[in-house]
């Protein structure tokens, strides 16, 4: 299963839990002291800058791996005033906040990706990446770069939504279950479809749904969606049950893709693939009903070619429900360095 945490940063003392649970989540991973004291830092940092700056801000964090070794994916999302300049706020001494203007330059010099996307008086999405060893990353195989945004109904402890990515030769494949309802018996209906979908990723969409299916019998159910993009084909190969949505987004157009009424695991009539056009600068968006579906990318400059989870953050930041679950996991072809 996929190791995440989430804080909402409002009060002073949810600093010191942010720090704490993402140095925990450090530890299981195996990063050495100093990394882990790196990681200290930088939590520190981005949650006293919401604390300064954000009219909401929320932390996300995430494992991920690449090739042999281990990381942490931090996400800061706030709605605060936006940088007009990203740059210089980024060098040391720069403060709108009376501070000392060091902690946007630490954390750059701390992360080994950082990317940031701020429209002023639009907010800020900030993420960054640590590594637990040194990384010689090889030019990837064909394949998709992703970013997830998950959190529980915000009365909740564990999140109802689950998700699972898997590359293989030529394709890749995205997966999305909302374990019906909210809480603990939701999260074990979905944790049930992740752990079936993740056995049965050679199978196509359709296939793999109805595994799923069969494996939620004795569970609440969710809604759940496949997605599988094809790259020699260059197609989305789509199967969905329930009320997740998924968009394929293109330079010139963009797709709603299809998915039957039923519950996955209770009541599922009909299981039906459908392909859409894909293209090399293509944008896969998936998400459960934690977020409305009346999302437009063209309104933020820019933002299309950005890091799949800046562009998640920014759809969770301004299309969240908080009567639910929330989940947007967004794919596409992203090159991947410092920079911002």
């Amino acid at each position: 299963m996929q190791h995440s945490c989430s804080f909402v940063i409002t009060e002073s003392s949810q600093v010191g839990a942010a720090r704490r649970g993402t140095v925990a989540l450090a530890v299981l991973l195996g990063f050495n002291d100093t990394k882990q004291g790196e990681i200290a830092l930088i939590v520190t940092e981005l949650a006293t800058n919401l604390l300064y700056h954000a009219v909401h801000g929320e932390l996300f964090m995430r494992a991920i791996a690449a090739q042999d070794a281990v990381g942490i994916e931090i996400v800061a999302v706030d709605k605060g005033p936006g940088m007009a300049n990203v740059s210089q706020c980024l060098r040391d001494g720069y403060s709108t906040a009376g501070t000392s203007g060091n902690g946007l330059g630490a954390i750059a010099r701390l992360s080994h990706t950082l990317e940031i996307y701020s429209l002023p008086a639009g907010g800020t999405i900030l993420l960054t990446r640590l590594w637990a060893k040194p990384v010689s990353f090889l030019p990837p195989p064909v394949s998709l770069e992703h970013g997830v945004i998950n959190r529980p109904k915000p009365d909740q402890e564990v999140c109802g939504d689950s998700w699972a990515v898997a590359h293989l030769s030529e394709r890749s494949l995205f997966f999305l279950a909302d374990g019906l309802g909210h809480g603990p018996d939701a999260a074990l209906a979905s944790h049930e479809a992740v752990d079936a979908f993740q056995k049965h990723t050679a199978k196509r969409p359709k296939e793999i749904l109805e595994v799923v299916h069969a494996a939620l019998s004795g569970t609440r159910g969710a809604a759940a969606a496949v997605a599988e993009v094809n790259f020699a084909k260059q197609e989305v190969c789509y199967a969905g049950i329930g009320n997740i949505v998924g968009t394929v987004v293109l330079p010139e157009q963009h797709y709603h893709m299809v998915s039957h009424n039923g519950i996955v695991g209770h009541d599922v009539r009909k299981v039906q693939e459908f392909s859409y056009k894909w293209e090399p600068h293509g944008l896969l968006v998936l998400h459960s009903d934690g977020l409305s579906s009346r999302w437009q990318i063209d309104r933020y400059p820019g933002l299309i070619v950005r890091h799949p989870g800046l562009i998640a953050g920014v759809l969770y930041r301004d299309f969240q429900r908080d009567t639910d679950d929330a989940t947007v996991l967004v794919a596409c072809a992203f090159g991947g360095s410092k920079t911002v």
